[in-house]
């Protein structure tokens, strides 16, 4: 087998599948490194796929137990079946992975199946699962090999007890009495699952709000909602400690600002405290530049510090750890390579988090214009006012919208809303156009539908909703 290449990735994750894709699409000669037993990374395997699975699964048999009656719908003898809603969830991923290999051959990307080690800026060696070596050239590396999570001091994760996403995924039965250590996405998502299906959910949050980078307005409205829900919340609170005694864990933590201390027994503990670059340091023995974080530095073009070897995704220093940022950034460096001009727009990156309801944002923060003193002007619109969303029982969350004082131009929008993460598609494209809130106010919205607050809140920015 003829083992050279134009372009090899290395790893096969959201960033990884598409850069290679991408570049067969183009003409160069591909192959495609992935350790796992199946392609699609962390997302399609152990994160982003079944947990939206569970998020789905949990919500449905939430509101057949809870809210169906209210809606004439009357059904009896609702049980959980677990077992089955996991086989569901697994069906989707292995359906999903599937069609990830069928990209591979439709596109005639070699899949070299083992772990790759980058030996110089033109070969790599891939061992699998027999410990044979065999070793691949290439013009060009694309690394793309994501992230894992991330523990705190002196918390060994076991993935039985004290467990991380993967671990909080695959769980026989809920647990009675769940702790869950991070106020973020991951952690918020899985709180909500298991919420749903029964357990007892207290999340501990190191500072005095949930949702770190979002909008304050969003956090303090959505820590309402989820309160609401039954979901338990220690904000300002440090884990100090997790021990496990039998079949039980004992979480301590500690206020941040009383300095009181408090202790919790419960059947899982879920570390949920973020996640770090994926890529051994070996790579620093052949020059390619880390910075502190141990994020691969990069320049505009995705090159790293030795030319012809690339990177994307979780281990570079742009942008956030987010799936489709990795499969814009593949897109724009097989591009690159191929001598077209790919480029990622950094400030228009949509972010979501898919509980009930979901939140959404893109650009920027009021918080973020009060840190760089730019003048601005907010228009927000309660759903309580939308009609679609009032007949669904959906009245919770408002949209927000921020746009830059002189010019009108949209800089930010948040969302909570059912539909939060489809809405804000709509935003995305507006500001990446360069879109005012008058562009978006005098755009016609179909009625009747989540989408008119968007609408109501672009014309609040000048004052003058309609309907609030």
């Amino acid at each position: 087998m003829d083992n050279n290449f134009d372009v090899i990735v290395v790893g096969a994750g959201p960033g990884g599948y598409v850069a290679a894709i991408r570049s067969a699409q183009l003409g160069l000669k591909t192959a495609c490194v992935e350790s796992r037993k199946t392609l699609g990374g962390t997302c399609l395997n152990v994160g982003c796929i079944p947990s939206k699975s569970l998020l789905n699964a949990s919500e449905m048999y939430h509101k057949a137990q809870k809210e169906f009656k209210n809606l004439g719908i009357e059904a009896k003898d609702i049980k959980l079946n677990l077992s089955r809603m996991m086989t569901n969830k697994n069906k989707s991923v292995l359906t999903l992975t599937k069609g990830v290999e069928f990209l591979f051959k439709k596109n005639k990307i070699l899949h070299l199946k083992g772990k790759g080690s980058i030996l110089d800026k033109s070969t790599i060696e891939v061992t699998d699962d027999l410990k044979k070596k065999t070793t691949y050239k290439a013009k060009n590396i694309i690394i793309a090999t994501g992230s894992v999570t991330t523990s705190l001091p002196g918390i060994k994760i076991d993935e039985k007890i004290i467990v991380s996403s993967t671990g909080a995924l695959t769980f026989d039965t809920p647990p009675k009495n769940l702790i869950v250590i991070g106020g973020g996405y991951i952690g918020l998502e899985l709180s909500s699952v298991w919420q749903r299906l029964g357990s007892n959910v207290t999340v501990i949050e190191y500072l005095d709000h949930i949702i770190p980078g979002m909008d304050k307005d969003i956090s303090s409205e959505f820590l309402k909602i989820l309160n609401k829900q039954g979901i338990n919340f220690k904000l300002d609170t440090k884990v100090t400690g997790v021990s496990v005694l039998k079949d039980k864990a004992v979480v301590d933590f500690t206020n941040n600002k009383t300095a009181k201390k408090e202790r919790i027994e419960c059947d899982k503990v879920l570390v949920a405290a973020g996640r770090k670059s994926n890529v051994s340091d070996d790579i620093t023995k052949i020059g390619v530049k880390q910075n502190k974080q141990k994020k691969i530095q990069v320049n505009e073009k995705f090159e790293t510090s030795i030319k012809n070897i690339y990177a994307i995704g979780d281990v570079i220093d742009k942008g956030p750890m987010l799936a489709h940022k990795a499969e814009d950034e593949g897109i724009a460096v097989a591009e690159i390579i191929a001598g077209q001009a790919g480029h990622v727009n950094y400030n228009v990156i949509p972010s979501v988090i898919y509980t009930s309801p979901e939140v959404a944002m893109v650009g920027k923060t009021e918080e973020d214009l009060k840190r760089e003193n730019i003048k601005y002007k907010v228009g927000k619109f309660p759903f309580l006012a939308n009609s679609r969303a009032k007949v669904n029982n959906e009245p919770e969350g408002f949209v927000k919208v921020i746009a830059e004082a002189k010019t009108d131009k949209v800089l930010g929008v948040s969302i909570i809303s059912s539909l939060a993460g489809t809405m804000i598609a709509e935003l995305a494209l507006a500001m990446e156009f360069g879109a005012s809130a008058e562009d978006i106010a005098r755009t016609c919205h179909a009625h009747p539908t989540h989408s008119e607050a968007v609408k109501e809140a672009a014309m609040a920015v000048d004052k003058r909703p309609i309907h609030f």
